[in-house]
């Protein structure tokens, strides 16, 4: 009887769809790495991995173009399918950002004013949030810094996180002309209270990791800055309790003089992420030491409540998203994009309520009334 197929060298087939053709060293692209698991005693051990995906556009603090986005899905498939991997350490490169979000200057310049291909970008986005939510290894987020709106959307979809104490988190949609609705509006009511996911949504501001961590969203906080031979708390960042206008007041950003001189020390002080890494190794190691089936039957259980909602949601926020790039979008990612030039990154929010208010249509009058003008 003849076979239909031919196995590989060593009795095993290959069933990735994608070879290395996404993947890359120079920025910006995505790169993926497999690494030996790390024992209790700090030995590699031999054979068995875990796959590193890493978002490497630091210059552009880690946002994902088209082609990035092609890259993490294949990064995620190519990490389920080795029967060697582990787990997936899901990071950003450098030391200022884990993820900002969709590359703004590609979507100014590019997807602006063409609702069909940012409706074909937001297939192969939501493909992105599927491979994490669907691998079928467990996802560890590496928060090195920044987790910002996409950034934030992607990596809620992860299993579990590890943070820098120098991250932020937040959302930045309302502001720049988007909502979010990729990930965040479905997977931040599971972690925060709805009012904690209500406005952590809509207000833009961006929390510490101490405060995310505080309010349940994160795992583990650890810090990165080194002074002499001994880390340091992040200095921006309150990190014991004290009442503030009544209030219980923990990482909450420091104000006034203080802010400045911890920003100062911030700069003048290098960061560096063993104790993040240590972190992330003894996970993988908790990780080795359970049966496979049994641990990935658990992991799915838990994300099932995310991907209820997201399935519900996604196909439909695609459609709003690319309609929504000949309005809002088009000022907000605009207005972004030429803050070198104005000085804003912003609409004028009062002027284009009061045109809206009146009834004047989004048109090229309305744009430049409330776009920032060229710095003298």
């Amino acid at each position: 009887m003849a076979l239909d197929w031919v196995p590989r060298e060593g009795g095993v087939k290959d069933h990735n769809i994608w070879g290395m053709e996404h993947f890359g060293t120079e920025a910006p692209c995505t790169m993926y790495e497999e690494k030996p698991i790390i024992d209790p005693s700090g030995k590699p051990v031999g054979g068995i991995y875990s796959a590193w995906i890493t978002l490497n556009n630091p210059a552009q603090y880690n946002s994902y173009t088209t082609e990035m986005v092609k890259g993490v899905i294949a990064g995620f498939h190519r990490a389920q399918m080795n029967r060697r991997v582990v787990a997936v350490v899901f990071t950003g490169a450098g030391n200022m950002a884990f993820c900002t979000g969709g590359n703004t200057k590609e979507y100014s310049e590019y997807y602006s004013s063409k609702p069909e291909e940012y409706g074909q970008y937001m297939d192969l986005f939501n493909g992105m949030v599927d491979s994490i939510l669907m691998c079928q290894k467990p996802v560890i987020r590496r928060v090195n810094g920044m987790s910002v709106a996409g950034g934030q959307e992607i990596g809620g979809a992860c299993d579990i996180a590890v943070a820098s104490d120098l991250a932020i988190f937040g959302q930045a949609g309302p502001r720049h002309g988007s909502a979010p609705v990729g990930g965040s509006s479905d997977f931040l009511p599971w972690a925060l209270t709805i009012e904690d996911a209500m406005w952590n949504c809509i207000s833009c501001e961006m929390w510490s990791a101490y405060k995310m961590y505080r309010k349940n969203y994160l795992s583990k906080v650890v810090p990165v800055l080194k002074q002499g031979d001994k880390f340091i708390r992040n200095p921006q960042v309150i990190t014991d309790d004290y009442v503030k206008d009544g209030e219980i007041v923990y990482g909450e950003f420091v104000t006034g003089e203080a802010a400045k001189k911890a920003r100062e020390l911030v700069k003048s002080l290098e960061a560096d992420f063993t104790l993040l890494d240590n972190e992330v190794n003894k996970i993988l190691w908790t990780f080795t030491n359970l049966f496979e089936g049994c641990l990935m039957k658990s992991v799915m259980g838990i994300r099932e409540k995310k991907k209820v909602y997201w399935d519900t949601n996604k196909n439909d926020h695609r459609y709003w998203l690319s309609i929504n790039m000949q309005g809002e979008a088009f000022l907000g990612f605009g207005a972004f994009n030429t803050k070198k030039i104005t000085g804003k990154d912003t609409i004028d929010f009062v002027k284009y309520r009061q045109m809206i208010a009146e009834g004047h249509p989004m048109d090229e009058e309305l744009f430049e009334a409330v776009l920032g003008k060229p710095q003298q």
